[in-house]
């Protein structure tokens, strides 16, 4: 595996556990959740991206990376919409304006979780 994919999982790995954490504190903070969520998925997006030589350049566009895997994760097909919808966390959480709820952090993590399942897969890990 190339450094880079490497790097991009070993981050999206450290999102993963913190958001998990988060979540189950007695207190969560749902726009950190949400927004680590984001982040877990786009990252191993880039990862997958980066292990197939595929130029992504700077986004948050979870959709849009997804298209640029050319149909090599035909698994996250059904789930463009959960992804359009976790994008926004990527940015628009860290802002006034937005905020997230218990409901809004479980789907992002369930999109997460899915994102992470496949891709993990795909890269040959359990």
């Amino acid at each position: 595996m190339k450094p880079e994919t490497a790097e991009w999982v070993d981050k999206a790995e450290g999102d993963w556990k913190v958001a998990q954490r988060e979540i189950q504190t007695a207190d969560p903070v749902w726009n950190v959740v949400c927004f680590l969520a984001e982040q877990c998925a786009e990252k191993y997006l880039k990862a997958f991206l980066e292990v197939h030589n595929i130029v992504y350049g700077k986004t948050h566009d979870l959709v849009m990376l997804l298209n640029l895997s050319g149909g090599l994760l035909p698994e996250l097909d059904s789930q463009r919409q959960p992804l359009a919808h976790l994008s926004t966390f990527g940015i628009a959480a860290r802002y006034p304006g937005m905020s997230a709820d218990r409901q809004a952090a479980e789907n992002a993590m369930s999109t997460a979780k899915e994102v992470r399942a496949v891709v993990r897969a795909k890269l040959g890990f359990p």
